[in-house]
């Protein structure tokens, strides 16, 4: 029995060295390295340069008043649709004391003067009635009468114009009334209704009632870094990607770029600005950001790589092309053209039927594929 149980002792003993010993062959033997292939194929190669900005109108006008006063009424809000010369806001003024006491004295004074002018000329027409006086003496006191009734009516208005920024003989034409200057949207209305407000003067601009612009001329304002500026130029055609609208591309047209350059953050900045094509029933809100693809380069239906399969060494470029021997590869030198950032032309060196050197894969992942197609 002890014989038994030794023979059997030595067994597991064996078995356990065997089996340990063919573990660490197994662990120590080297698996072979698998590499994926691609063929090259034919693409269309499109080099572009992005250029971040915004969308906004290409005219935005200030409407300013031509006095100074209160903002008695508005008659718009963001939004509305205006023409030219129609009334916007109207304005109560508020006189300067000063000012309205020179025009009630000017007032004063010129009654005076004409009342003293109509007793000179009735006077004066009497006696020429009576033919005691000459024609040239009658005629001076006429003259004087009418001038005195001109300037009594100048007073007049000039008190109108101070108290209430309209004269009798002109109801119609009003510095109160602030008229809008063009066609358009009103984009904003920053101030309301009992706010004062300064009229546009050698001094200042004025206080702004609102901003209108024509929202169907609309331009992309954007920068291109100084690397990128020299490769455009006038007329490219630009497709713009607005981040707010996410579904519509639209397109533009490069009408201007800066012959100066201003530095932003260490780099030096280019401002361009492109004429946005809407279509019809097309509407784009002013200020929203967008980016602009400018094409450099574009070549159709040529023969492409993934570029990360492309590897140098010094001034030239090569891949590795799989021989006849399965996961065996050899160095092949290349011509390349343009790049798109994620594909590259290939001009000389390889075919449709060259299979490139990929990135390494997990063998086992392989087997489990070859089994699925199975």
């Amino acid at each position: 029995m002890r014989k038994i149980f030794k023979i059997l002792g030595i067994v597991i003993l064996v078995g356990i060295f065997g089996g340990t010993i063919y573990f660490l062959y197994t662990k120590s033997k080297k698996v072979p390295d698998v590499y994926e292939t691609k063929n090259p194929f034919v693409s269309n190669v499109i080099r572009k340069t992005v250029a971040t900005g915004s969308v906004v109108p290409r005219k935005e006008i200030e409407i300013v008043p031509q006095v100074s006063g209160i903002i008695d009424e508005l008659y718009v809000v963001a939004g509305d649709f205006v023409k030219k010369d129609q009334v916007i806001a109207k304005i109560k003024i508020i006189p300067d004391m000063v000012n309205l006491n020179n025009a009630e004295n000017r007032l004063n004074r010129a009654k005076l003067s004409a009342d003293d002018a109509k007793v000179d000329f009735d006077r004066q027409q009497k006696l020429y009635d009576q033919k005691v006086i000459s024609f040239e003496e009658y005629k001076k006191a006429k003259v004087t009468y009418d001038s005195s009734k001109e300037e009594l009516s100048a007073a007049e208005n000039n008190l109108d114009l101070i108290k209430n920024g309209v004269t009798k003989k002109a109801s119609t034409a009003t510095n109160t009334l602030v008229r809008s200057t063009v066609n358009g949207m009103v984009l904003d209305v920053p101030i309301k209704e009992g706010n004062s407000v300064i009229q546009s003067n050698t001094f200042n601009n004025g206080t702004a009632i609102c901003t209108v612009a024509d929202m169907q001329d609309m331009i992309f304002k954007g920068k291109v870094d100084e690397t990128e500026v020299g490769k455009i130029k006038e007329g490219m055609n630009i497709e713009l990607e607005i981040g707010a609208i996410e579904k519509d591309k639209f397109g533009a047209i490069l009408e201007y770029i800066a012959p100066k350059g201003k530095e932003e953050n260490g780099a030096i900045q280019f401002e361009i600005k492109a004429n946005v094509v809407l279509k019809e029933n097309q509407f784009i809100r002013a200020g929203y950001s967008a980016n602009a693809n400018i094409v450099l380069e574009k070549k159709d239906s040529v023969l492409v790589i993934p570029e990360g399969l492309l590897k140098f060494e010094k001034d030239s470029s090569f891949v590795e092309v799989e021989t006849a021997i399965p996961q065996t590869f050899e160095k092949r030198m290349v011509k390349t053209g343009i790049s798109d950032g994620i594909n590259i032309e290939i001009t000389e060196g390889l075919t449709k039927a060259d299979k490139v050197k990929g990135e390494k894969v997990d063998p086992k992942k392989v087997k489990e594929e070859e089994k699925k197609k199975a």
